[in-house]
């Protein structure tokens, strides 16, 4: 049986900020993968926002980021911004 993604939780995980932790108020789409690598290793949250960390985690290990590009471009998201340092 194949899988297949719902496109509202693609959405979901581009506006739906953590509620909790180290990134609190961060967008679940711009988690670093180490901190989701230690979600799977101790255990997803569970109900949804488990499942929406899980399809992040998915989506970052296999190098499909792209797929949030038209996502992200519809939902106005804010880039988050870069640090230039100078010297």
């Amino acid at each position: 049986m194949e899988k297949t993604i719902n496109p509202e939780i693609l959405k979901e995980i581009c506006i739906i900020k953590m509620p909790f932790g180290k990134y609190k108020g961060a967008i679940l789409a711009d988690l670093p993968i180490s901190y989701l690598e230690w979600f799977h290793r101790k255990g997803m949250p569970k109900g949804k926002l488990g499942m929406q960390l899980s399809t992040i985690y998915e989506i970052k290990l296999n190098g499909l980021i792209d797929l949030l590009i038209p996502i992200r471009g519809a939902v106005n998201f804010e880039r988050p911004k870069t640090k230039i340092y100078k010297f």
